[in-house]
């Protein structure tokens, strides 16, 4: 199949499974079905072992979509997708220009239509012209004349047509119809402009033989006054991280207990002071490894103090991710609790790789090509685990179990829910639950939810 066929059948699934539904099944079939073109399409020489993981994780996406239909797992088939589109026609061209790549051709995307020669066989222009002439424009213009004939002879003729009530909402039709040729043009005939290429070469991970050659950074500053500056620069940090750290974990352990309402203010605040740390940690450590010092050879000490550093901001990552936990303990699991520890984790990758980066003398650009993809995984794992079940099963075995809070605030809770209110006798509850599930069952088949659909009524 050419270009335009997918575009044509892609577009024409989106009105048919979306046509009168809402989210659900029906997006998951649309991706699932995206990714199977994608590989079908696909040139053998671009199924390198990326693309082959992110078909699989494109197919898990819609399959996740299907299940829980929910923000992580509608971000997951997006961001699945584009990148497996992406990956199918760029080997090389560096993951960090997906976002610009995409947002070009949403912008352009009403010049490119018209530019049939790009999307449209040009060969063939003139014989589907033919056809659609011979074949559709003359036999309807030829039907309406003698439609208009016959029922002026015949009353019973027309009244056959005029009784009769399409009931298609052509509004929605015509809305889904361009909604889904958007979609489907700009995922399968982006084009790449030709600076992006050009810019390929700033994002490669590895130094060039130009870049090892020791300068100064600026002209005010030589080199031996640079390199001094790094060294008293890491040394008054590493102090003062030291003394941070200290008094960090003798408030979050040491002072007086205080209402659960300070101590949730309190404990994000800390983890926000935390992650803005480690940011600026890894931003400074960039500055000065960004090129000459990483082959210095009289840089020994700048680096084992930034390593000093490093391992130090490590500490105290995970003494915020200490406290997240004696939080919950005391207090019980929720989605912000569970999203400090994602974080809390991102920053210690992040740090891991700053440490790789000194070690194996690698570019700014490795922090940002490797992370983004620390980030796809972690909106996987969102996406793919049911966190809601995860909750309600540890908070229902607490005394202070919240049943009002964990029916309206927790996704798929249902399951959890019923067993405790089994549990507790509890039919107000248990009627609720039922009144949802059966409210979520009794949507049409393309609209369903398959998480609801393994729970009894």
């Amino acid at each position: 199949m050419k270009t335009h066929h997918y575009i044509f059948l892609t577009a024409a699934l989106f009105v048919i499974l979306f046509y009168d539904q809402e989210p659900g099944l029906n997006l998951g079939i649309l991706a699932i079905i995206y990714a199977l073109l994608t590989l079908f399409k696909t040139p053998e020489r671009n199924r390198t072992r990326t693309f082959l993981i992110l078909f699989v994780t494109s197919i898990l996406s819609g399959f996740a979509f299907a299940w829980f239909r929910d923000f992580p797992s509608l971000l997951a088939v997006v961001s699945s997708l584009l990148l497996l589109g992406y990956r199918s026609r760029n080997r090389k061209l560096k993951i960090l220009f997906l976002i610009p790549v995409f947002i070009i051709n949403s912008v352009t995307s009403v010049f490119r239509f018209f530019s049939f020669d790009a999307w449209l066989p040009k060969r063939n222009i003139s014989v589907i012209w033919q056809k659609t002439l011979a074949f559709i424009i003359i036999p309807l213009l030829f039907i309406s004349i003698f439609f208009g004939i016959y029922s002026v002879g015949s009353d019973h003729f027309a009244a056959v047509f005029r009784d009769y009530e399409l009931d298609i909402n052509i509004w929605q039709v015509l809305a889904l119809s361009v909604l889904g040729f958007f979609i489907a043009f700009n995922y399968w005939n982006y084009a790449v402009e030709r600076f992006i290429y050009k810019k390929n070469h700033l994002l490669d991970e590895d130094f060039q033989d130009a870049d090892k050659i020791q300068k100064a950074t600026y002209s005010f500053l030589d080199l031996n006054a640079e390199r001094t500056s790094g060294v008293i620069s890491f040394f008054c940090l590493n102090i003062l991280l030291i003394f941070f750290i200290i008094t960090y974990n003798y408030e979050q352990f040491y002072e007086v207990s205080k209402t659960p309402v300070q101590l949730s203010e309190e404990t994000h605040e800390r983890v926000n002071a935390v992650i803005l740390s480690i940011i600026m940690a890894v931003l400074v450590i960039m500055f000065y490894f960004k090129a000459g010092f990483n082959f210095d050879p009289k840089a020994g000490f700048l680096k084992i103090l930034a390593k000093i550093w490093i391992v130090l901001n490590a500490i105290l990552v995970c003494s915020a991710a200490l406290k997240n936990y004696e939080y919950i303990i005391s207090y019980g699991y929720t989605y912000k609790r569970l999203g400090v520890f994602a974080f809390l984790l991102l920053a210690l990758i992040g740090l891991a790789l700053t440490f790789i980066k000194i070690q194996r003398k690698k570019r700014n650009a490795f922090l940002f090509n490797t992370m983004i993809w620390y980030f796809y995984g972690t909106i996987l794992a969102c996406s793919y685990v049911n966190w809601g079940g995860i909750i309600i099963s540890q908070n229902m075995k607490r005394k202070d179990f919240a049943v009002s809070y964990h029916l309206e605030k927790i996704n798929f809770s249902e399951k959890g829910l019923l067993k405790y209110a089994d549990g507790k006798n509890d039919l107000k509850l248990k009627k609720k639950v039922l009144e949802k599930i059966k409210a979520e069952k009794s949507k049409t088949f393309l609209s369903k939810i398959l998480y609801f659909e393994t729970l009894k009524e």
